[in-house]
């Protein structure tokens, strides 16, 4: 899971009971041309790499982060990433990334 750009080193968001949204002035669409998701804001665009759109999709505002990483980890059971770290330690820590960015609340 990764933008285009950095997001910065964000803490791991607070998954007590969180349920993220995409905040109102951001967008997720899927740019046929490029082959890849991005979010859409006023005057700036994010490129979104790996599975950040499929996590991203799932922040609906209605399931809560751990609902998140349930569905993540029983969508790709053998998901891991380079360092080994699990989709229950990356999800959070990519959406706590992103809500100070302030890009999901």
């Amino acid at each position: 899971m990764s933008t285009g750009e950095s997001a910065g080193v964000g803490a791991v968001a607070d998954a007590g009971g969180w349920r993220p949204a995409l905040s109102r002035s951001v967008m997720l669409r899927y740019d046929r041309v490029r082959g890849t998701d991005l979010l859409l804001m006023p005057e700036r665009v994010v490129v979104l790499r790996g599975s950040a759109g499929a996590v991203l999709r799932l922040c609906d505002g209605r399931r809560e982060v751990a609902a998140i990483v349930a569905e993540l980890a029983e969508r790709y059971p053998d998901a891991s990433g380079a360092s080994g770290a699990s989709v229950a330690t990356e999800v959070p820590e990519f959406l706590g990334r992103l809500r100070e960015e302030g890009w999901i609340r």
